[in-house]
């Protein structure tokens, strides 16, 4: 099964992102019938971020997180998206096939355009085509995706069958979405869901007194030292259990329940569970970000090797069809 994902680098991955997007993506590439397909999204960060320096401190970020947890890049396919030219002609292909409405229609689209025009441009509304690029250029089965994204793969579905309608031929794969009920949203130092965008994100790979900072800002309420505490409210106990074991689970909810239990203990607790449970992570980030990039870099340049020979051979079954060649 080939299955694609691709994560966009408008920041330092997360916890929400490792633990919703990342880690599942790894675990799913070891299965030995499954063929993975990983990318840094660098194209698309380009919506919302212009600057060129910060974009190239993400991306390496991103990349150094996939190699942190454990991608095996010699089973697995890994690179820039920029770095593989067919994703943007693919796009402009796709795009001659794509309806005004579908785009104008896209959720995710209307969403941003109803909070502010002033930061909406051509990237944002065409978004969905070079997402289609991204998935078609690679004969993708299978997309994990969250809820938000189910429109974005039916789009892609339906581009590629205008495509293969128009020339009577299977020249696309459709994509199916896998997306995982089980998957809990994982809420950020405030209680909303972690996001860049709220800037309520935990990012564990950094100094260790600067993560406990952020930690020390995660929203509790007044209920004082001594009193009982309800851990099915409060956002520490709630990440706290994302990390923690069956029996520290148990273990910390009766001493929420039991009283003379304060949250800025939990707040430790959950801070010390970070640091034991990411040791090995937070050494290899450091290695490839800081000790090694070239390491990082040939990574990269590897997977990026790969990548275009896949990609060069969809591109030319559709300039075959189309009449480019």
């Amino acid at each position: 099964m080939r299955i694609l994902t691709g994560i966009q680098s408008s920041g330092r991955p997360h916890l929400g992102n490792i633990l919703g997007a990342i880690k599942p993506a790894i675990e799913l590439s070891k299965h030995p019938d499954n063929e993975s397909f990983l990318f840094i999204a660098d194209l698309h960060s380009l919506t919302t971020i212009k600057d060129g320096p910060m974009r190239r401190e993400f991306t390496k970020a991103v990349a150094a997180t996939w190699l942190a947890f454990g991608l095996d890049t010699q089973k697995n396919t890994f690179w820039r998206q920029s770095r593989v030219a067919e994703h943007t002609e693919l796009a402009w292909h796709l795009s001659c096939f794509t309806p005004f409405p579908m785009l104008n229609n896209a959720t995710s689209f209307k969403e941003k355009s109803d909070r502010s025009l002033s930061v909406v441009n051509a990237g944002l509304f065409v978004y969905p085509v070079l997402q289609a690029a991204d998935i078609l250029l690679y004969d993708a089965e299978i997309i994990p995706v969250g809820k938000d994204q189910r429109q974005h793969i039916e789009m892609t579905r339906d581009i590629a069958s205008a495509v293969n309608h128009q020339y009577n031929s299977d020249i696309f794969v459709l994509p199916e979405p896998r997306i995982d009920d089980r998957l809990m949203t994982i809420p950020g130092i405030d209680g909303a869901k972690m996001s860049k965008s709220y800037n309520n994100y935990i990012d564990i790979f950094l100094p260790e007194n600067e993560l406990w900072k952020v930690i020390k800002k995660i929203k509790s309420d007044s209920t004082p030292l001594e009193d009982p505490k309800n851990p099915d409210t409060d956002i520490t106990f709630q990440l706290f259990s994302l990390l923690a074991s069956e029996s520290q689970i148990a273990e910390m909810r009766a001493l929420y329940e039991g009283g003379n239990y304060g949250y800025g203990m939990a707040k430790k607790a959950f801070y010390e569970l970070i640091l034991a449970q990411f040791t090995t992570e937070r050494e290899r980030f450091d290695y490839y970000t800081l000790e090694n990039p070239d390491a990082l870099e040939a990574e990269l340049r590897d997977g990026e090797e790969k990548a275009r020979a896949v990609a060069g051979r969809t591109i030319t079954r559709v300039r075959e069809v189309m009449g480019f060649s």
